[in-house]
């Protein structure tokens, strides 16, 4: 793990792993310090930011240096059930390479329980984690130019849905329904790093 000034009031902490950035990232959420103001993972990354002039930032790094990451709790989390037409136009294709069957995948993809590792790509984008051996598999060769809203995908070790229509290079296993992010909702994004979820098989 490597701690790296990003400016006068802000670090970035490089870890080794996705495990060790949530680890970071919960041990430092969970500590509620006082001086910080945002806490930003990402796939080995977590971005500190401290109230300017403020000791923040040492407290954020005597913390993280002295926490047992391996045994950190993530703290209180929230569940969240998302619904899927399991209809997707690579779900053959996601069955062909796992040499299962496509009914299979369904049962797979059903049957985990995700975290939220962290955000982006697009608002409201959750990378998740947790998705079964079988189903983590590369990208496309060959990005799609549109992929629908509510679109559920994979991609290497993370499962998510696509909050807006945009481009996208995923393997697409169905759609919901599920709103992921409203600009005029008080809590905007459905998702959040540290939330579970799970996805239920609808007709």
């Amino acid at each position: 793990m490597r701690w790296l000034r990003y400016g006068p009031d802000a670090a970035l902490v490089e870890c080794e792993s996705l495990a060790e950035m949530s680890a970071v990232r919960a041990a430092v959420v969970t500590a509620a310090l006082p001086d910080l103001v945002e806490v930003v993972p990402g796939a080995r990354t977590v971005l500190i930011a401290a109230r300017p002039g403020s000791t923040g930032l040492d407290a954020a790094r005597r913390l993280i240096e002295s926490a047992d990451l391996e045994a950190v709790d993530g703290g209180e989390s929230r569940e969240i059930t998302i619904d899927v037409r399991y209809d997707g136009e690579d779900l053959d294709l996601v069955a062909r390479t796992a040499g299962v069957t496509a009914d299979e995948v369904v049962e797979l993809h059903t049957g985990a329980t995700y975290t939220v590792a962290f955000t982006g790509f697009a608002p409201g984008f959750g990378y998740l984690t947790g998705l079964p051996e079988p189903l983590q598999q590369s990208r496309l060769d060959t990005p799609r130019t549109r992929v629908p809203a509510g679109s559920v995908a994979i991609a290497g070790e993370f499962t998510g849905v696509y909050p807006r229509s945009s481009p996208g290079g995923w393997r697409l296993l169905g759609h919901t329904d599920a709103v992921l992010f409203d600009s005029r909702a008080e809590r905007p994004a459905l998702l959040a790093p540290g939330d579970r979820v799970r996805f239920r098989s609808v007709r």
